[in-house]
């Protein structure tokens, strides 16, 4: 008798381009770095969402993931998958994301044409 697996679901996403997010170049060499080291630079990629918080009202989340989930928009920019999910795409179209060294302002930094407000933290905004 053999065992047959079930099929896996098939993932139901929809492919963006650069007109949604833009991947710089800084910050396409630390994620690649960082998904490499997790074994997850073939598939994985970057997950952008807006979430309600932070000073402004809104704030970004960002996690390494293995790829896209139901109803996600994939973006493939300077090397590196994006993936966010429809609502965070409404506030983060034509955003710039970039990475820099520095001690004091250092980290991933998200350049958001909607951004109407933000804070001086620059960690949150408000569209």
């Amino acid at each position: 008798m053999s065992a047959t697996t079930p099929a896996s679901p098939e993932i139901n996403f929809k492919r963006g381009n650069e007109s949604l997010i833009k991947v710089l170049d800084g910050a396409s060499a630390r994620l690649c770095s960082l998904l490499k080291k997790q074994g997850r630079l073939e598939n994985g990629g970057l997950r952008v969402a807006v979430v309600g918080g932070g000073c402004s009202g809104l704030q970004y989340k960002m996690d390494l993931v293995d790829g896209p989930a139901n109803r996600d928009i994939l973006v493939e920019s300077n090397g590196v998958r994006v993936v966010i999910d429809p609502k965070s795409a409404l506030f983060v179209t034509g955003s710039e994301l970039d990475f820099s060294d520095d001690l004091q302002q250092g980290g991933f930094k998200v350049t958001n044409p909607n951004a109407v407000v933000t804070c001086s933290c620059g960690e949150s905004f408000a569209a």
